[in-house]
């Protein structure tokens, strides 16, 4: 499985931003993909999570509210929609991939073991 990251950018405080997560090697509907940040000087924190079904999603309580994972089964992606982008969401952020579907410590980074490159997200003051 390969994963690639895309749809990072600047954008202004209380504005949107669509990350997206392609997969190669395997459905997406057989993945759960989950979306993690990084800000310099911190550790990569847990965003969100969808399952195989799309059907289960999970979110940090920072972004619950203003960030949407969905998946898209005909372009083979996970995309990860952010609204009210605030500058504290500035930060790399990761896809994520692992082959079962839901896993059970979601949040946690040893759970996948499938990861993009990384795309940065800045949002300016």
């Amino acid at each position: 499985v390969q994963l690639q990251a895309s749809g990072g950018g600047l954008v202004q405080a209380g504005g949107s931003l669509t990350l997206s997560c392609a997969a190669s090697g395997r459905a997406i509907s057989r993945l759960s993909i989950a979306w993690f940040r990084q800000s310099p000087g911190k550790e990569r924190e847990f965003v969100a999570v969808i399952s195989w079904s799309g059907y289960n999603t999970n979110y940090a309580d920072s972004v619950k509210g203003r960030f949407t994972i969905s998946r898209d089964t005909v372009k083979n992606t996970a995309d990860l929609r952010m609204n009210s982008l605030k500058p504290e969401d500035t930060a790399l952020y990761y896809c994520a991939a692992d082959e079962t579907y839901f896993p059970t410590e979601y949040y946690r980074e040893r759970s996948y073991d499938h990861w993009g490159q990384g795309t940065q997200v800045t949002v300016s003051s």
